[in-house]
């Protein structure tokens, strides 16, 4: 255990620990994010710390968490050796393996970074949905079987080659499902969005049709998942849906896995009569048997889309920044509350 850092007066400044898996915090603040911390809230430790294994004259004092990968459970068992707890600015994506429900009754805020990490996530759907148009992993891979020998083209998800005119359908406008209508916006296609929570107004105003699930996978060239990971969402993407989706489309999946039938995709894949990019598959990592890896018509990668390397300061940033705000009194602009619990991820 280090000394508690000192900025300034530590009478004038709550007292925040950084609780995450050590190591993280080095990626999660860079320089500067730090010092502004530092001036905000004086740290037990600057490293990363287990929260179960301080002091109770230490716990007892700490007023902020800023939580991240790998943050002790807040639990009630835990909060009652923190009783002067109010904060916990979570810098990561989902907060649901680190809450409970005696974070909200015990009155601690919670914040979650889940919005900065939204932003690779679109980003890595936007340029995923781009080289379908374009049939780039195919068209890679024959390239390299010809060796330039060949004329080599390939085939759009609706039998035409090209971004131009492609109908996407998204599940869920959440989040993530928004700053991908935002960057689909750039490109000339049509963009249809199928949400419980959505209505018209809201669709007209996003610039996008509202459609019910079963319609939305009948009609896209290209189905992405952007809904949340609940019990009542798990395998939403089934084998009949699957069986509705016209040949030649393509489900993209950068949520959680366990929103599409893994079996039904894998049969709709071998056939040939669908293409599937998946990002997080269920289980994951998939057996090492999967025929999912050698198919010329599936793209896996290994959980990428989200926060990586340089993307990681931006959580680290958003954290800090509700850290300022809720020690100055401002309302927080990324609080999650307990009753959103049944609609996040």
């Amino acid at each position: 255990m280090g000394h508690v850092a000192t900025a300034g007066s530590d009478a004038d400044r709550p007292l925040a620990a950084l609780a995450m898996v050590p190591g993280v915090e080095q990626q999660l603040l860079s320089e500067r994010a730090r010092d502004e911390l530092e001036q905000i809230v004086a740290l037990v430790d600057r490293s990363a710390v287990d929260l179960t294994a301080l002091p109770d004259d230490v716990l007892g004092r700490i007023e902020i968490v800023l939580g991240s990968w790998g943050c002790n459970l807040l639990d009630d068992a835990l909060l009652a050796r923190m009783p002067k707890l109010r904060l916990l600015a979570y810098a990561a994506g989902t907060v649901k393996f680190t809450v409970t429900p005696a974070t909200w009754d015990r009155g601690v805020v919670v914040s979650s970074a889940a919005a900065a990490n939204a932003v690779p996530v679109a980003e890595f759907t936007f340029a995923a949905v781009v080289m379908i148009g374009k049939d780039v992993f195919r068209v890679r891979d024959a390239l390299r079987e010809s060796r330039g020998r060949t004329p080599v083209t390939g085939v759009g998800p609706n039998g035409e080659l090209g971004t131009r005119g492609m109908r996407i359908g998204l599940i869920g406008a959440s989040t993530i499902g928004r700053l991908v209508i935002e960057r689909l916006a750039t490109i000339d296609v049509e963009i249809a969005v199928a949400d419980p929570y959505l209505d018209d107004f809201e669709a007209e105003r996003l610039g996008v049709t509202r459609m019910e699930l079963d319609e939305l996978v009948i009609w896209a060239d290209v189905v992405s998942v952007h809904a949340p990971e609940l019990p009542s969402t798990r395998h939403l993407v089934d084998a009949d849906r699957l069986a509705r989706m016209h040949d030649g489309a393509w489900l993209v999946n950068t949520a959680r896995g366990s929103l599409v039938d893994t079996e039904a995709l894998t049969r709709e894949c071998v056939a040939g009569r669908l293409n599937a990019f998946i990002d997080t598959p269920d289980p994951e990592p998939l057996p090492a048997d999967s025929p999912l890896y050698d198919l010329p018509n599936v793209v896996l990668t290994p959980h990428i889309a989200g926060s990586l390397g340089t993307e990681l300061l931006r959580m680290g940033d958003l954290a800090v920044a509700e850290i300022r705000r809720f020690v100055g009194g401002a309302a927080l602009e990324h609080e999650v509350r307990a009753d959103h619990l049944d609609r996040i991820a």
